[in-house]
């Protein structure tokens, strides 16, 4: 006889490890207990030591499908008089356990609400330890339904027999309930509730062409017809969203085969339990709204991912399924807000009284050579942790301006936030504040040291002052780009080890003064060096030119071709030009920018297809959009060795763009040519700085590479010429990694 102490850290908690551990216990004739701590599962085993050595294995290598198993600790201990297995209530402590993420609806789930005769048939809030709500409702740890909002639910006499027997499977779900004990839905329209059954109820606004608002796992959206024109033209004019595609929620796997392009790999992750947006290419006898995804060649689909979802999506094929808010506030979470907003943006609101806790948005990926790439990590993913190995400290990284996330590196785990968004709103910033504090509390992390951007000027670097007593680390920001690739994949066993980074994005503050966004970078986690930028060209009008593209445009045809063909590009804008232009000679408001993103707004400008843009980044999604697949041909950057810089020189390019121009060749065709010199440029600059690159890897990463064409083309020619090439997959290539990249920096300096 022996008994072992078995300490289990990691994402064990609401992922149904207990009962598991319990009918292991059972199956090998075990003594002993579990419980839940703050730091993980504690499990005690008692019996035959073939037996215990067996039920480890089984630990091991065959755990619930929710579970990651960070660490197992098993201690030989004293026997105990023991004579059964039991699972023993929850013990505190300090915190070191982790959280689920919210799981979408699992099979067996969605057979209940299907079934009828079944007391869960059409309940909006079945879920069980294999799926439903995990971070938006926990207030605390350790995941106990007191610690959640379901607290304000008392058990009814069945779902308590179910939630207290190891062999259910409902067995401590925390959100556990059914239509006589659990939470409610609510028809608002007409400043009142409706009392009619609130499924047909939506189903009649849909058909008629209204919003509803529809309250979610971690706030709500705006849902309408993804097949009438007038609904969803509509539903942009009152979210004051006029260019960007909306996501849209789709049946069943056959639907999305009816209007998508559909490989293996996108097919697993939009059925993986975390159930994301997937940006999927539209068939070409598509024929949802226009207005749903305007230009856009790309849809975002995700399949229902609660009980609520799947029901009213069993009268619905599409339905435009879009964050509830206004322009790029916040989403929506607190039922006050919506409905002090519903008169204003919805006809009606679908809501529930289980309160969200923590407003969670969806997850956005797409699939390039056969790998998911996160564009948006959020709902499913958060708070699961990356790993930054031998770690010893708290560090707190703020993350950037647009996109934000921070994150909060606790010794080896890194929790990086749900998507933040753009920290120019005020709401942006209150709410990045509360969550920040939030996850210091329930993951138990004061910070040891504080890390950031180097721009003054960004609210997250602000609000890193507010920790002035710790240290403060600043990053430079496209070495944080390059640091969260290496991070990710662990690329840097040794700290002297030099690999290539290549981070095209649209604004970083640069360690010069300037605006980098075309960069090589030759270092490794801890630092790096400038190795390699894009020929420098000013911003006319700062800030202002982001949103036109024409002043970029305006600028490098100056540089290109001269003062006097600059002056003939633009007729309708010929006063503003004259004058950007002699101010951009005096330096007044025009900082200049080595930004491969500004250079896709110069080019999208000159070929007439988008002058000014409603959203960050729409030049270069469309220029990406038009692009003739089925041209050939290439332009060409000169590179030029200044001292020890690599500066790549567009002027050419720009001089060959024109040429086509005026041989009337189709923008499309430029498109091609004008990504294909891209390419050819990441390639050159390789093997430019081989030498240096020990290892021959090479890491893209920054906004420009969530272009599926760059990034896959890009990946493929370095590869053929003999590197390893690497980019952001588990977080984003934008600067939602930023935080993650901060973090890893700050570790490897603190060492």
């Amino acid at each position: 006889m022996i008994r072992y102490s078995v300490e289990v850290k990691g994402i064990v908690q609401g992922v149904g490890f207990r009962p598991f551990t319990f009918r292991t216990a059972k199956d090998f004739n075990l003594y002993g207990f579990v419980r839940n701590t703050s730091e993980g599962v504690l499990t005690e085993i008692q019996g035959e030591k073939d037996n215990c050595d067996a039920f480890v294995s089984a630990l091991k290598n065959n755990p619930p499908p929710l579970a990651y198993i960070e660490s197992v600790k098993i201690t030989e201990i004293p026997l105990k008089d023991d004579y059964d297995f039991v699972i023993l209530t929850s013990r505190e402590g300090i915190r070191n356990t982790l959280i689920s993420p919210d799981i979408g609806i699992c099979t067996d789930c969605a057979a209940d609400i299907k079934t009828k005769g079944n007391r869960r048939y059409k309940y909006a809030f079945t879920n069980c330890t294999n799926c439903g709500p995990r971070f938006t409702i926990v207030y605390d740890i350790p995941y106990d339904r007191k610690n959640t909002t379901m607290k304000e639910f008392k058990l009814c006499d069945k779902c308590s027999r179910e939630y207290e027997d190891p062999y259910d499977r409902r067995f401590h779900a925390q959100p556990n309930a059914c239509p006589e004990c659990g939470p409610e839905l609510s028809f608002y329209a007409e400043g009142k509730i409706l009392t009619q059954d609130p499924y047909e109820l939506f189903g009649q606004f849909i058909d008629r062409g209204k919003i509803i608002a529809v309250k979610g796992i971690g706030g709500y959206h705006l849902a309408c017809d993804a097949k009438n024109e007038q609904a969803v033209r509509r539903l942009r004019d009152k979210k004051l969203r006029y260019d960007k595609p909306f996501a849209v929620m789709m049946r069943d796997l056959d639907t999305v085969e009816k209007y998508c392009e559909l490989s293996s790999e996108e097919r697993n992750i939009l059925t993986s339990p975390a159930k994301p947006i997937v940006l999927l290419k539209k068939k070409k006898d598509y024929d949802l709204a226009q207005s749903t995804t305007m230009q856009n060649n790309r849809l975002g689909v995700m399949l229902p991912y609660t009980p609520l979802h799947c029901i009213l999506m069993q009268e619905q094929e599409v339905l435009v399924m879009t964050s509830c808010n206004i322009s790029d506030l916040p989403m929506l979470y607190k039922d006050e807000d919506v409905h002090l907003l519903q008169r204003r943006i919805s006809d009606a609101v679908l809501t529930h009284n289980r309160k969200i806790f923590r407003r969670m948005d969806d997850s956005v990926c797409i699939v390039v050579n056969g790998k998911t790439h996160l564009i948006r990590r959020a709902r499913g993913y958060v708070p699961e942790p990356l790993q930054i190995e031998n770690n010893d400290f708290n560090i707190l990284a703020m993350g950037a301006q647009q996109k934000n996330t921070f994150c909060l590196l606790k010794h080896e785990n890194a929790f990086i936030s749900g998507h933040m968004g753009d920290l120019d709103e005020e709401e942006a910033e209150k709410c990045y504040k509360e969550e920040i504090e939030s996850f210091i509390r329930i993951f138990e992390a004061k910070p040891d040291a504080v890390a950031c951007d180097m721009h003054p000027d960004y609210v997250s670097t602000r609000h890193s002052l507010n920790y002035a007593k710790i240290p403060l680390i600043k990053v430079q920001h496209h070495h944080a780009h390059f640091a969260s690739v290496l991070a990710e994949h662990r690329i840097n066993d040794l700290v002297e080890d030099k690999v290539l980074g290549l981070i095209f994005d649209g604004t970083g503050y640069g360690e010069d003064g300037c605006i980098w966004g075309g960069e090589a970078l030759l270092g490794n986690i801890k630092e790096s060096r400038r190795v390699g930028h894009l020929l420098n060209f000013p911003l006319l009008g700062g800030d202002a030119a982001v949103r036109e593209p024409w002043r970029t445009a305006l600028a490098v045809a100056d540089i290109a071709l001269g003062r006097e063909y600059a002056l003939s590009l633009f007729p309708e804008y010929k006063d503003a030009s004259g004058t950007l232009l002699k101010a951009g000679d005096s330096g007044i408001n025009s900082p200049f920018t080595s930004s491969m993103g500004r250079l896709f707004d110069a080019v999208a400008a000159l070929t007439g297809l988008r002058k000014t843009t409603g959203y960050e980044g729409q030049a270069a999604i469309e220029l990406q959009q038009i692009m003739d697949e089925s041209a050939g041909g290439s332009y060409h950057f000169d590179i030029i060795k200044d001292n020890n810089m690599f500066i790549f020189d567009w002027r050419h390019m720009i001089c060959e763009i024109v040429s086509d121009l005026k041989l009337n060749i189709a923008p499309g065709v430029i498109s091609l040519k004008f990504h294909n010199a891209v390419v050819d440029l990441t390639v050159r600059a390789a093997a430019l700085t081989a030498e240096g690159n020990k290892r021959r890897v090479v890491a893209l990463s920054g906004g420009v590479f969530q272009n599926d064409y760059l990034l896959e083309k890009c990946a493929e020619a370095l590869e053929d010429n003999g590197f390893t090439v690497y980019s952001n997959e588990k977080i984003p290539v934008n600067d939602g990694g930023i935080s993650f990249g901060q973090a890893a920096a700050a570790a490897y300096r603190m060492r």
